[in-house]
């Protein structure tokens, strides 16, 4: 998101919104299995069905981004898995 934001403020001089996205719709329970599987949990993830889960469709409209020109370098997962390194490398270097 950092990327196209930067990309934003060189390319893009308009009021209109642009949506930042990779584009490709991901429900939660991908999410959270990316991340289970990013930090290696070997534990059972739960869902509370007592809860409503949002709106039916989390997926921005990035048609105006992809048109200026700008795509994603790092995939979710592999930028959930850098984030994850990070944190484990820098987290105790406080």
């Amino acid at each position: 998101a950092a990327d196209a934001l930067v990309f934003l403020m060189r390319k893009y001089n308009e009021s209109e919104i642009i949506n930042v996205g990779t584009g490709n719709d991901l429900t939660i329970s991908q999410l959270a299995n990316m991340v289970k599987t990013a930090i290696n949990f070997k534990g059972k993830i739960k869902w509370d069905t007592t809860k409503p889960d949002g709106i039916p469709r989390k997926l921005l409209d990035v048609t105006k981004l992809h048109k200026l020109g700008w795509r994603p370098k790092t995939s979710l997962e592999q930028g959930i898995k850098n984030e994850y390194e990070w944190y484990l490398q820098n987290y105790d270097n406080r």
